[in-house]
Parts: structure tokens; C-alpha cells; sequence
């Protein structure tokens, strides 16, 4: 297992074509990368010190347990005992609420100083540096990925994809895709969530499209065959840079023409 120092990092970045000012989405597994020195902060202050002030970083902070138990999120649950969860879930806090398989970088960083927060109970984000509280503002419950979400937001400032040690399964922008496509079988589901409304704790019911990430590997591999994906190796991964914009309106016509 290599070890990884943030100058390493930092130089990563750079020649993978981070540029300071960038607006970018970071999709990260620290593990992949190797013995980070320093571990998921150092990641994050390589990546500040890349964009800079002027720049932005944005993460996908999801907390998708504070779902219905019925969609299958609490799988190690009895089903006699879902009315329990639905009961007694905490209610979305996103100064306290963990994130769900987002990994140790996205896990410190909701809480990095200076991120601010997206409201969504269940598929939230954080966002540091100059255009962060516009793209987390007003982050609809039934517009989880829509135009005026935060990938939404991302795509309007010509924003960038970084994946570290991720394959696009991980890519979130990708959704922004799926909502603007027109396919067969293309269809709105009911989620519930736990939230406070009014000084109270309420199970939510809300509708949204209906969230499917099958096929974004297969979307990735062929966008890569069409488009520059500039890749960089650290430590024990490849790190790959994109134009979200790019990505978006091909996996729009790659939806279109597959599913």
C-alpha cells in the first residue's frame, strides 16, 4: 500500500487539469487511494488549495437510511418492525446527520469549516468556496438532481467531474441526466423521510423521479469513447477529471438511445 502526501496530492490534481476557480463534484474513496498521510483531511486541503478562494468544492453528503424501510434501506431490519423505524427515525439535522456510504472524505467534509449544507433529508450535498451557499440553497425535496438542484447548479456554472479512486456508478451527475431524458418505463416513486416541520418531527412523504443508477458504469465507459477524460495515477488509483456539461448532455442522448 503506497502512502500518499498531500504535496503528491496536490500535484495529482494540477496535472489532471484542477485548475484554481474551478467549480467541482468530487466523488472520493480514500481507501483506494493507498496510506493517505494525514487521511481524508489532507485529501480535502489538497483540493482547497488547488481551487483556492475563488473556487468551489462540492460532495455528495447523502443520508439515504432516512428512507422507507420498504425501499429496502434497512435491510437488517424485521419487517414487522419497519413501523418502528418509520416512528422513531431521527429527523434530518444537517449539522449532525451522518452520511450513508459516502466515505471518510465526505464524512469530514460536511462538517469542514466553512461547507455549507444542502437541506434535502436523504440526498443532501456540501459545498465550500465562492458559489457554495448557491448551490446548496432551496434544495427541493422532489427535486433531488433536477435543474435547480445542486448538480443542476454545477451544470449552469460549467462545472467540473473529479473522481478519485470512483468508478460512475459514484457519479451523481449523471442523475441530472436521467432527469431530463425521455425513456420508456420512466416514472415517479413516493419516498418518505424524516424531518422537522414546525418545531416537529414528521414522516414526509414526497415524489421525485424515481432514482436509478444501473447503467452510469456503462454510460461512463461509452462517454469515454467519445470524450478527453483526463486521468492521473496516485498512490494505488487513477484519479479522472471531466466537464460535468459534457457528461450530462451525453449521457441524455445515451439514455435516449439505450434504455
Amino acid at each position: 500500500m503506497k502512502t500518499v502526501i498531500r504535496s503528491e496530492i496536490v500535484d495529482a490534481l494540477r496535472n489532471v487539469g484542477l485548475q484554481a476557480g474551478d467549480s467541482v463534484m468530487v466523488h472520493t474513496s480514500l481507501g483506494k487511494l493507498g496510506y493517505v498521510c494525514g487521511g481524508a483531511q489532507t485529501v480535502i486541503e489538497a483540493l482547497i488549495e488547488v481551487v483556492g478562494q475563488d473556487g468551489t468544492i462540492m460532495m455528495p453528503t447523502q443520508s439515504w437510511k432516512n428512507l422507507d424501510p420498504e425501499i429496502g434501506v434497512h435491510w437488517n431490519a424485521d419487517e414487522a418492525d419497519w413501523d418502528k423505524i418509520r416512528e422513531n427515525w431521527p429527523a434530518y439535522d444537517k449539522a449532525i446527520t451522518p452520511t450513508n456510504t459516502m466515505g471518510a472524505v465526505a464524512e469530514m467534509f460536511r462538517s469542514w469549516p466553512g461547507a455549507i449544507r444542502s437541506d434535502h433529508p436523504a440526498r443532501s450535498v456540501a459545498a465550500w468556496g465562492k458559489n457554495a451557499e448557491y448551490l446548496t440553497a432551496n434544495h427541493d425535496l422532489s427535486n433531488i438532481f433536477g435543474d435547480t438542484s445542486p448538480v443542476g447548479k454545477l451544470y449552469e456554472l460549467e462545472g467540473k467531474v473529479l473522481l478519485i479512486g470512483v468508478d460512475y456508478d459514484k457519479n451523481t451527475s449523471i442523475h441530472l441526466a436521467d432527469v431530463r431524458a425521455e425513456y420508456p418505463g420512466k416514472h415517479n416513486s413516493v419516498e418518505h423521510s424524516a424531518v422537522i416541520e414546525n418545531g416537529k418531527r414528521v414522516w414526509k412523504a414526497y415524489e421525485t423521479l424515481f432514482v436509478d443508477g444501473e447503467d452510469f458504469v456503462d454510460i461512463g465507459a461509452a462517454f469515454e469513447t467519445a470524450h478527453t477524460v483526463s486521468k492521473v495515477k496516485l498512490g494505488d488509483a487513477e484519479i479522472k477529471l471531466m466537464d460535468q456539461r459534457e457528461l450530462v448532455d451525453f449521457a441524455v442522448e445515451w439514455i435516449e438511445e439505450n434504455r
